[in-house]
């Protein structure tokens, strides 16, 4: 009884999957095998349905209902976490040690340029306006001032650069 109802619903539930399959964002193959699993689960708990064409043109569209909803749930990635090269630890420490060394040496350059250099790589992207305003000097000198810092922490790094 079961190889006869799976036998003539076959060429159905193909054409019924195949309609539903574009819409709801899913392979025809993928409803078809729900529809297949949620038949044999039926005819184990309850038996064959009444009217087994009608039950299979409801499945299938339940089955694309859910796979919409699942498929607007879900989101991608655009790069896999473990294939990111720029995610790997060591890659991260390596990033985290420059900028520990560049803190450092920023720490030690004379006068105001650590305020300055800070203020400068400060994560809060300030304008060369507020800068000036929380160094209390002109807008016109930060440019001039900026290079010399620069100028000596490229100096301070220098011998760091080279033994690597």
């Amino acid at each position: 009884m079961t190889h006869d109802l799976v036998t003539s619903l076959r060429p159905l539930l193909t054409a019924e999957a195949s309609a539903e399959a574009y819409a709801a964002g899913a392979e025809p193959g993928d409803l078809e095998q729900a529809v297949w699993l949620r038949l044999l689960e039926r005819l184990d708990a309850e038996g064959p349905p009444r009217d087994p064409q009608e039950w299979l043109r409801r499945a299938v569209r339940s089955e694309a209902r859910r796979s919409r909803r699942t498929s607007r749930l879900e989101r991608p990635y655009a790069v896999e976490p473990a294939d990111d090269p720029d995610r790997e630890p060591e890659r991260l420490a390596l990033a985290a040690a420059r900028g520990r060394a560049l803190r450092e040496a920023v720490r030690r350059l004379p006068g105001r340029c650590p305020r300055l250099m800070e203020a400068l790589l400060s994560p809060e992207d300030l304008t060369y306006r507020e800068i000036a305003g929380e160094l209390g000097i002109s807008q016109g000198s930060l440019g001039p001032e900026r290079s010399r810092c620069l100028g000596c922490l490229r100096r301070l790094l220098s011998p760091e650069v080279a033994a690597r």
